[in-house]
């Protein structure tokens, strides 16, 4: 799965701009400001319909224009398909896959996978539990067929029984069903979680060695209740408490993956430079885990690649990536940064952006 054809219109600096990409590594630099980063937030538009940068889509869509319009032609094992975007400053969003309009943005997730490593990603050693959930849900939804229906049922049940905690008078037999209904489908998401953790975890292991050696760190996986009592008493024990709050303290919405070295939280022993490399290796294992599962590649963002990396520790990632078969779109302020990075089969295209357009093209004026 790769990007062969880029256009963008009216997103933030950029005014205007075709590219043609190679289905392997691509290298967008320039000074800050420049523009890069904002070919990394189309791709992503393109594949979850939201902007990294910005939950707010007026703040992306260029002043004084009405939309933002993307359009990408992706080849994949099936041939070529044509994906269009367009988001307006009303908040209206129209998404056409193969001239078809589609209404749902799961499926261009589904169609065109992705991963971002940028300042956020050091979010899964430092930042809320939210943010490894996703990390791991990510894996569920791109591999388990039933895993989407299953975390959309557990959130409507969750939502329903927070609903009568806080506002409802709670009969016996209407609790009795949203507490089935959520201790059903917990279970069920749960062991899809913690299947696919026992995949990606060895291969995130190995991966890492290849960057940095981190022998005593491992990876933690809470279920959000107690196990060894099972969810339901856990729900009945805790109903009062519950009742109290207004929302269901324990369930797989408490879920967490902790990062830990030699017993402590990573984030708190490892230098910056080692969460990067930590928190890459978890993407990489995640695009590995898709390939051998599926047959299918990931697109990989990779904002600022060498900040808080050596040119060692530059090389090792870079040839890590290599090893995916999968199209790379990094940026960076200096393209000198990755001298050496790249092994000399692999075609590297590069592109010099200034103020929202393309200045240099492979270092032929285009």
């Amino acid at each position: 799965m790769s990007i062969s054809q880029l256009s963008i219109t009216h997103l933030r600096n950029i005014a205007s701009l075709k590219l043609d990409l190679s289905p392997q590594t691509n290298l967008f630099y320039g000074a800050n400001g420049s523009g890069k980063t904002s070919i990394l937030e189309a791709v992503h538009l393109l594949s979850l319909a939201r902007s990294f940068r910005t939950a707010k889509p007026k703040h992306y869509i260029q002043h004084e224009q009405v939309d933002t319009v993307l359009f990408s032609r992706i080849q994949g094992a099936q041939g070529e398909l044509p994906i269009g975007y367009q988001r307006q400053q009303n908040g209206t969003l129209k998404i056409r896959i193969g001239g078809e309009s589609v209404d749902s943005v799961a499926t261009l997730a589904e169609i065109l996978p992705i991963q971002l490593i940028n300042s956020d990603t050091f979010l899964l050693l430092e930042g809320s539990p939210a943010i490894r959930r996703q990390f791991i849900d990510w894996g569920g939804f791109h591999l388990e067929p039933r895993f989407f229906a299953a975390w959309k049922a557990v959130r409507r049940a969750l939502q329903q029984r927070n609903s009568l905690l806080k506002y409802g008078k709670l009969q016996a037999s209407l609790r009795a069903t949203w507490d089935h209904e959520f201790i059903e489908r917990s279970l069920e998401l749960d062991s899809y979680r913690q299947a696919y953790l026992d995949q990606l975890i060895p291969c995130f292991e190995q991966l890492l060695r290849q960057l940095i050696e981190l022998d005593e760190l491992s990876l933690q996986y809470h279920c959000g209740w107690d196990k060894k009592r099972g969810l339901n008493e856990v729900l009945e024990q805790g109903f009062e408490r519950d009742r109290s709050l207004g929302f269901t303290q324990q369930g797989p919405q408490r879920a967490d993956l902790k990062v830990k070295l030699r017993g402590v939280m990573a984030a708190d022993l490892l230098s910056r430079g080692q969460q990067k490399l930590v928190v890459s290796a978890l993407k990489v294992a995640q695009g590995y885990l898709l390939r051998q599962q599926t047959e299918r590649r990931c697109i990989y963002l990779i904002d600022d690649l060498p900040a808080e990396l050596d040119r060692q520790h530059r090389q090792r990632l870079c040839r890590l990536l290599e090893q995916l078969n999968s199209q790379i779109l990094v940026t960076s302020t200096d393209r000198d940064a990755f001298d050496g990075c790249w092994s000399e089969d692999v075609e590297v295209r590069g592109f010099a952006m200034s103020e929202g357009a393309l200045t240099q093209y492979d270092g032929i004026d285009p």
